[in-house]
């Protein structure tokens, strides 16, 4: 008889593991992991829509000391980041969701410029002079850019955030699919 009870315990337990490491529950997991990661995406591109709202006209980004640097950044077939306005003044080693070192403004056919969302930068010598990671802001890690590069800066720690532009690569990422710089000419402002 006590076998017959040690038998079922054991089949018993063998159905709860089987159902608790099912592809059903894995998803529950990911469902949790997944809510918080939005969580955390929904308050960085909130942070920054509202440090950014007053550039949303270009004169008032220049006012506080940003000017267009590298163009109209765009890739063979990445899509564009579009038009960089630099504030080398925030370029300081240090990370702060309320000042982006540079927003970033995509060029209308009518002339106008769109601001489509920020990007924070650090000089990886400076960051990594007294971090031992990547920069990370509100747990967004950064992408490193190698030097030599393309826009002829040291090697430099990036995170761009699409805060006025949806991308559907991630709020996150270097390149923006929906971008052009199709209408840029280098007079425009």
């Amino acid at each position: 008889m006590k076998v017959i009870q040690f038998v079922r315990v054991v089949q018993y337990s063998a159905v709860v593991l089987l159902v608790l490491s099912s592809p059903l529950m894995a998803q529950d997991d990911h469902h949790h992991e997944s809510s918080s990661r939005q969580k955390n995406t929904g308050a960085l591109v909130k942070a920054v829509r509202e440090a950014t709202e007053r550039f949303r006209n270009v004169q008032a980004a220049e006012a506080e000391g940003y000017g267009l640097m590298f163009g109209c950044v765009t890739g063979p077939d990445s899509g564009a980041m579009g038009l960089h306005y630099v504030n080398l003044s925030l370029v300081d080693g240090q990370v702060d969701a309320s000042q982006p070192e540079i927003v970033i403004y995509e060029p209308a056919p009518d002339g106008h410029l769109r601001l489509i969302g920020a990007d924070f930068i650090v000089y990886a010598a400076d960051w990594d002079a007294t971090h031992t990671g990547a920069p990370a802001l509100m747990g967004q890690l950064f992408h490193l850019f190698e030097a030599p590069n393309r826009f002829g800066l040291p090697a430099f720690y990036t995170l761009h955030v699409w805060a006025w532009k949806d991308n559907p690569n991630g709020m996150f990422v270097n390149w923006h699919p929906k971008v052009s710089c199709e209408t840029f000419s280098a007079g425009q402002q």
